[in-house]
């Protein structure tokens, strides 16, 4: 039993070499979208709507972080002269 499967092994070995070796369209091959037809123009337009959403969601945060940011500042700087004005008051206060 053990030296069948073993005669065997050398074929299988020699026939995945062949299945795996890289020809001159190996990056295409088994590809829907080399085939053609109206399943690569459909993968096409999936493809392009997926890109399409995700920039458009990566937008979307962009713009919802540089609001926020500039909330922020807009906070900050509001801070900043209420402190001056608070320190403007105490210096008249001495005088």
């Amino acid at each position: 039993m053990f030296r069948k499967s073993f005669q065997v092994t050398p074929r299988v070995a020699s026939s995945i070499r062949m299945m795996s070796s890289k020809g001159p369209d190996h990056d295409t091959a088994g590809s829907i979208r080399a085939a053609g037809g109206s399943f690569a123009k459909m993968e096409v337009a999936h493809e392009e709507e997926y890109f399409y959403k995700l920039r458009q969601e990566q937008l979307h945060k962009l713009k919802e972080k540089k609001s926020s940011e500039l909330e922020f500042r807009e906070k900050a700087i509001k801070d900043h002269e209420e402190a001056i004005n608070r320190h403007k008051q105490a210096i008249d206060e001495l005088q």
